[in-house]
């Protein structure tokens, strides 16, 4: 139990006299924010907040971003132990290594300082929706969580929560899920609609596995049914389940489509996760690789993510990818190619060697057959069987100032996927050559930051 004495003198009086933090915004992508209005136009607008609750949580922000992941941490424990049918639903592997929890408490704290301009939050709602969305969350559990959040900030905090304060969080609360709740409405009305389109789980079965790297291997999956397959914007990813004996639940997890539509299947491009030192392998990914046979069964989710190409613009595109980042790159690099012959393409492409560089043939084919098609290839370690040129054009890790003659196009749109290290260095590499923050787009997979 945390020491709460110095909480309660601050907390104490809140309620009658609370005072307003200054508005700021929180770094929820370089995309332009969505006015959260719209999620609201398929169910009823909620009454908004009453003055004093928002004053109440904004006054309790830097309590929550003193003591946030002990909260959160302590609220997933406490859900999961009251409500196990949700492990289906968690990373159990986030939940270990302290990631989901420290993106939950950035999240509140997020909500708690922006209350009063919720456009901020516009894109990290588009964002953590379509993730919901792909793991089949429904309206019933959002009562569940805000049960148990409300009791854990009780609980963790004790004395130093008074009844105005808890009052208000409830209230800011059902503000928030009724925000998600509609959102998701919508995005599961549209799946629904689209044609070949489904809510929740189909089954499909794994119709071949392709090496394409040491390390990356591609899935080719096709539903049971043999009905249609929906169309998808390149960029959007599935997700997919499978049950684990060990833990006794089933495990999501989210993979990029590499391919390009054909209502027939979908293909993802999947690294296998060794150990690293201070993180376990990859449970579900040396799952998939090893122990799903060819004409083994998968739930798998519609396609979601807003990460998407725009299609129908025609500036150019400058797609920028560190390891098995490159899955829906090659998605984006087959629609251009498709659909849109003489718009300019800059792929540039990092990785550690040549055994682990996947894909390599097709980009050289699509180079090839594409003039309007430009490379720039980076191996941090080169074999003497790597070919400059052929395999790689530049050694060493990716510096987008000595290739900025060749990323720097006008009005270009840039797109990045890689580890969040990698994509925060080239977002920094880009703003600094002068490219506005508004041209730039990534998506983060995993816990992330919310």
């Amino acid at each position: 139990m945390l020491a709460r004495s110095n909480l309660i003198p601050r907390l104490a009086s809140i309620g009658t006299s609370a005072k307003t933090i200054p508005r700021q915004s929180i770094p929820v992508g370089p995309f332009t924010a969505v006015k959260l209005g719209v999620f609201f136009h398929s169910s009823p607008r909620q009454q908004e907040l009453s003055v004093e609750h928002k004053d109440i949580v904004k006054s309790t922000a830097p309590v929550l971003a003193e003591h946030g992941v002990a909260i959160t941490s302590h609220f997933y424990k406490r859900m999961l132990d009251n409500h196990p049918e949700l492990k289906n639903i968690f990373n159990t592997a986030h939940q270990s290594t302290g990631a989901q929890p420290a993106a939950l408490a950035h999240a509140v704290w997020a909500y708690a300082v922006n209350i009063d301009n919720l456009g901020a939050l516009g894109k990290a709602v588009s964002r953590i929706g379509h993730k919901h969305a792909s793991l089949g969350v429904t309206p019933e559990q959002y009562p569940i969580v805000g049960e148990n959040l409300l009791a854990s900030i009780q609980e963790v905090l004790g004395d130093a929560v008074s009844k105005p304060v808890l009052d208000a969080w409830r209230a800011a609360y059902q503000q928030l899920a009724d925000i998600f709740i509609a959102f998701e409405h919508d995005l599961y009305q549209k799946a629904e609609q689209t044609p070949g389109g489904w809510k929740g789980w189909r089954k499909f079965k794994v119709a071949h596995k392709v090496h394409e790297s040491d390390e990356i291997m591609s899935f080719h999956l096709e539903p049971l049914d043999g009905a249609e397959l929906p169309t998808f914007k390149s960029g959007q990813y599935i997700s997919v389940r499978v049950f684990v004996p060990e833990l006794g639940v089933y495990q999501p997890r989210q993979y990029s489509l590499s391919d390009t539509p054909d209502g027939k299947h979908f293909r993802i491009s999947i690294k296998k996760e060794a150990a690293r030192e201070n993180k376990p392998a990859g449970r579900i990914s040396n799952v998939l690789h090893e122990n799903l046979p060819e004409g083994c069964e998968l739930d798998v989710s519609m396609p979601f993510g807003d990460f998407t190409l725009d299609v129908d613009s025609d500036v150019p595109i400058v797609l920028i990818s560190g390891g098995v980042g490159i899955t829906p790159m090659l998605s984006m690099l087959g629609t251009v190619t498709e659909h849109a012959k003489t718009r300019p393409v800059v792929f540039v492409h990092a990785v550690r060697n040549g055994r682990v560089h996947a894909m390599k043939d097709y980009l050289s084919h699509v180079l090839q057959e594409n003039p309007q098609v430009s490379r720039a290839i980076f191996y941090e370690e080169v074999a003497d069987s790597d070919r400059k040129g052929v395999d790689y054009d530049y050694e060493g890790r990716i510096e987008l100032a000595n290739i900025k003659d060749k990323v720097l196009l006008q009005n270009a749109n840039y797109y990045l996927c890689g580890p969040v290290p990698f994509m925060q260095a080239q977002q920094r590499s880009l703003e600094a050559l002068g490219v506005p923050t508004e041209r730039i787009y990534s998506e983060v997979f995993g816990s992330g930051f919310a």
